[in-house]
This record gives C-alpha cells, structure tokens and sequence, in this order.
C-alpha cells in the first residue's frame, strides 16, 4: 500500500502541504485526521507567510471521508446509527470540525490547489480556503446527500456566506457536479489554472501574498475572515481597529521607505508569540 500522510514542504514563504492518499483519491480516514492536526501544530510552530493543500497525483483534491469499511470512523458511525446515541454521532462530527477548524483558523491565507475531483469533505474543505485555484478538468460535488448525510466539516454553512443561500442549495440538495467554468461564475474559485498547473499557480499567488507585509495581511485577513459572521458596522469598527493596531507595529515605515527608494520591501518575519 501507498504511504498515507500529509507531507509538507517548503518554497521561500510558501508552505506545500499535500494530501497523500491517492489510492483512495486521498479521502480522509481516521489517521489523515490526525495528520491534519500534526501539520497544523508543525506550521505553528515555523509560520510560513502563505499555505498551499493540494492533493496527490493527478486524479483528485480530495473526496472527504473514507467510507471504506476499513475506516474506523465509519464503524463509530455505523455504531451510532444502530444505537440512535445523538452523543457518539455529535462526539465524531465535532471531532472533525475541530481538526478543520484549527487548519483554516490559521493567521495565514490558505490556498487550495483542485487538481481533480474535490468532492464531499474535500469540497468543504476547499470552500473554508480562503482562495482557490481549480484546473480546468477538476470538479466540484457536495456529494453526501448522496450517502444519506449532509456537510459536517463547516463547508455547507460557509458556501452559502460565499456564494448565497439559494446557489448554495442547489449544489448541496442535489449533489450535482460542478465544473470549472462555472465554478469561477459562481464564485467557487479565485482563478481557473492551465491543465495541470493548479499547484504552480497557487504556490504563484501564495508568493505574491508573501512578499507583501506579513502584519499587513494577517490583519487584513483577519477582517475578511470575521466579516462573515458580524454585522457590517461591527465588520467596519474591526477594519479601523485593525488598522490602528498595524500602524502602530510601524511595518509601514519598510513599505514606504521601500516605496520612496523605488526598491522592493524587505519586511520582517512575525515573531511566533505575536502571531
């Protein structure tokens, strides 16, 4: 069998971070969880200015969760089934929430390259990215309706904020698949890569970020993230706090000087503790 995992890797300020699975279409099993915890812990720990996920191979992003028997997950949730226990169903689904919730709540903008099929908790995954870069022969399905279950990974709830409620029901309630073209008319995605460059454009957009102020971003995204789920006078209070607070750690001062001396700007890393 193919070794299973999520392997991390380096390029400047951008972090890769691809899901080895190809075997299953790199759908998520219990011990894929634990390693989307384990790299999320490692990134902490050495904070990138930018992450990519991918998937392995050619063939898909990721296809969400193994229903393969062999998944333990699946026997606690066939288990939960037979019992009518809402207390062992609710314990597995926010086990999952949780491992996604602490990755996309990263301070960092995350890039999802689609190289393939990106269905059910892939999907979800990809919508809580805050960009994305699909290939022209990738496809998006909010498929669990078709096994008799519903988004659970927070991506039902974040697509309809992304692309409104009634576009949001009609991929979830039917499952239907979603091609590039009209993925990036509705919304789903930042850009449409050439055939197989989804990783080299995503990783392109990843250094673009980095080489702007990292203070900068972390605040500005933090707005865009919270503007979600606050009204919009407490989104724009947000904005001017924000702003205040990034005048006052003077990354400016490197822009702008950079700026007056027709140079690029070199700005500091962020210490681990602030971020």
């Amino acid at each position: 069998m193919s070794k299973e995992g999520i392997r991390i890797e380096r390029k400047g300020k951008v972090a890769i971070l691809t899901i080895e699975r190809p075997q299953r279409r790199n759908a998520f099993n219990e011990y894929m969880f634990s390693e989307l915890a384990r790299v999320t812990d490692e990134l902490k720990a050495g904070m990138p200015r930018a992450v990519v996920i991918t998937g392995s191979g050619d063939k898909a992003f990721c296809t969400g969760f193994d229903v393969n028997p062999d998944n333990p997950m699946v026997a606690n949730l066939i288990d939960s089934m037979e019992k009518k226990e809402t207390d062992s169903a609710e314990m597995l689904i926010n086990k999952l929430r949780r491992t996604v919730d602490g990755f996309v709540s990263l301070p960092i903008p995350i890039i999802a390259a689609l190289n393939g099929l990106t269905y059910g908790g892939g999907a979800e995954l990809a919508i809580r990215c805050d960009l994305r870069v699909m290939d022209p022969y990738a496809v998006f399905c909010f498929s669990e309706v078709r096994l008799g279950l519903m988004p659970d990974w927070g991506g039902g709830a974040t697509l309809a904020h992304l692309i409104g409620s009634s576009r949001a029901a009609d991929m979830i309630l039917t499952a239907r698949k979603v091609e590039a073209g009209e993925a990036i008319n509705l919304g789903l995605v930042n850009r449409i890569s050439r055939p197989g460059q989804s990783l080299e454009q995503a990783v392109m957009l990843g250094e673009m970020i980095a080489k702007n102020g990292p203070r900068a971003v972390k605040h500005a995204l933090e707005v865009i993230r919270r503007s979600q789920n606050l009204p919009l006078n407490r989104t724009l209070d947000l904005e001017v706090e924000k702003a205040v607070s990034l005048i006052v750690s003077g990354e400016c001062f490197f822009g702008v000087a950079a700026f007056l001396e027709k140079k690029e700007p070199d700005f500091p890393d962020i210490a681990p503790e602030d971020m």
